[in-house]
């Protein structure tokens, strides 16, 4: 009897380790954004334009805006590339996010700052709670403790920059160029689309590419 189990015992292992192998290739990553047209993609504003120039997803409005994929999703690896126009410029990912009766868009944003603050990677509940990660003090807004040089240095302002967002459950974790910049749990929302932001500045042009998401 215990050679039979010592038998059985490495088939059973080497069966359940090709099962969850088998279940992990079944993740792929998936092109949002195919470079060609935005196919998938919408407006659910009644402004704003855009277009997609020479593999690049380009933003113009006269004021904030967002585009948003049609599907919902809850648990991924988001990771795409930014590049803010000069000047005044702000931007930012949104992700589980929610859409009110009236179109306009709410919820957790990956925050692109283009402002001397340096606050890209931080974490904002755009239209509903203002900044999760990082607080702003009562005394000086530009102050946090937990905002290192480090993470404010990691985006680069007048180049693309590259975003990676990690939701998992409650756990949420924020990239910017390979330097972890948000890393916290939060419970608001399990569930919604993701959109990309024009802050509303005339004239200006937002542009992103190579969008591409991992669903857990």
């Amino acid at each position: 009897m215990k050679l039979y189990s010592i038998i059985l015992f490495p088939l059973f292992v080497s069966v359940f380790l090709t099962s969850v192998c088998a279940g992990k290739s079944k993740q792929k990553w998936v092109n949002l954004f195919n470079g060609k047209d935005l196919s998938g993609w919408h407006n659910p504003y009644s402004h704003g334009e855009f277009k997609v120039v020479k593999g690049v997803i380009e933003l113009v409005a006269n004021k904030k805006f967002f585009l948003a994929h049609d599907k919902q999703v809850s648990n991924f690896i988001l990771e795409a590339e930014i590049k803010l126009p000069q000047g005044k410029a702000n931007s930012g990912f949104l992700f589980r996010s929610q859409k009110r009766e009236n179109g306009s868009m709410f919820g957790y944003q990956a925050e692109v700052d283009g402002s001397d603050r340096k606050w890209s990677g931080g974490l904002y509940d755009e239209g509903r709670g203002g900044w999760i990660h990082p607080k702003k003090p009562i005394e000086n807004a530009y102050n946090d403790k937990h905002w290192t040089k480090e993470k404010s240095n990691a985006f680069q302002r007048n180049a693309w920059n590259h975003y990676k967002i990690d939701c998992q459950g409650e756990h949420i974790q924020i990239w910017v160029n390979g330097v972890k910049t948000t890393d916290l749990k939060d419970s608001t929302d399990a569930k919604g689309f993701i959109a990309i932001q024009h802050h509303g500045e005339k004239g200006q042009i937002y542009r992103f590419k190579n969008i591409k998401i991992l669903e857990l």
